[in-house]
């Protein structure tokens, strides 16, 4: 019996059929970005979902498409997934420049900047536009979850949802729910983040959770390091790599990051701790001010092509 249930799950995977995750039939994603657009991969290549990428920039999600459409050329070239379900796949994601779009999504994504003012504008929206019965996640990386579900009439319906980057490749996502989020709505966003193939773990509403609250400083004290003159960025990187085995050193990984991006959370923990020790390093803004905003930009601590 159970071989049966194999073979039919197969075939309906075969076909291109979107399946159902509880009551989640259909997910929304807004912002095409490294983040959104990974999680709308992840969503539609291996939960077989219907997604929606929105984003209000059609530049920006033109720009999503083309480079969603480069990870699944890179699956299909290393026998991960078939010619066939990457067509599948991509069919499966229809984009839209207008939150109206998400009006008949059963649980949304949101993946845009690290602001709060940004976010609490998003779920207004969002509170006004999505069925009574929508899940609004985000995919914040420390800021409060409480703060954001306020903004709602629906705080026990919103809930944080922080994957790690790349999407598609680290399996983590912490689950943050806010003062107010149902059981039962942490129990969905659970079932759907083992669908799409993660490991959860579920952290409290604290400022930076617990990936950030420990990645960030380690990150702030190799750019304090860099500031004083201690060692090059180089050197630094190296010492962590070789002498600690990290898979890559800090000033690296914060250029991966988004120097901008990191900032922003230094300032959360700073702000909402009143903790003197999560203080953004001075060359770190420096670099936010210049432009240089790592990997992205083309410029950071690092210069790339």
């Amino acid at each position: 019996m159970n071989t049966i249930k194999v073979l039919s799950s197969l075939k309906g995977q075969v076909r291109g059929m979107s399946s159902a995750v509880g009551n989640v039939k259909r997910v929304g994603v807004i912002g095409s970005g490294q983040m959104g657009l990974g999680i709308a991969y992840v969503a539609a290549n291996v939960t077989r979902l219907p997604v929606v990428l929105m984003d209000v920039s059609q530049a920006q999600t033109d720009k999503g498409m083309v480079f969603m459409d480069k990870l699944l050329q890179k699956d299909v070239a290393k026998n991960k997934i078939t010619a066939e379900h990457a067509k599948l796949t991509r069919e499966l994601v229809s984009t839209t420049n207008s939150m109206s779009g998400l009006s008949d999504v059963d649980f949304v994504i949101e993946a845009a900047s690290e602001n709060l003012n940004i976010k609490s504008a998003i779920f207004r929206d969002l509170d006004a536009i999505c069925k009574p019965s929508s899940i609004l996640a985000t995919n914040t990386s420390s800021i409060s979850i409480t703060k954001i579900a306020a903004v709602t009439k629906r705080a026990e319906q919103v809930i944080g949802m922080h994957f790690m980057n790349p999407v598609p490749v680290m399996k983590l996502v912490e689950i943050i729910p806010g003062l107010a989020t149902s059981a039962d709505v942490l129990q969905e966003t659970r079932d759907l983040a083992a669908a799409m193939g993660k490991t959860t773990t579920v952290v409290q509403d604290i400022p930076g959770f617990v990936a950030n609250r420990l990645l960030m400083p380690y990150i702030n004290e190799a750019v304090m390091l860099l500031e004083c003159g201690a060692a090059s960025a180089e050197d630094i990187d190296t010492t962590m790599k070789l002498g600690t085995n990290m898979p890559m050193g800090p000033l690296t990984l914060a250029d991966f990051i988004g120097l901008d991006t990191c900032l922003a959370i230094m300032k959360v923990l700073h702000e909402n701790t009143g903790d003197s020790k999560y203080r953004p390093s001075v060359l770190l803004q420096k670099y936010v001010d210049a432009g240089w905003m790592g990997k992205k930009s083309g410029k950071g601590i690092y210069t790339y092509k």
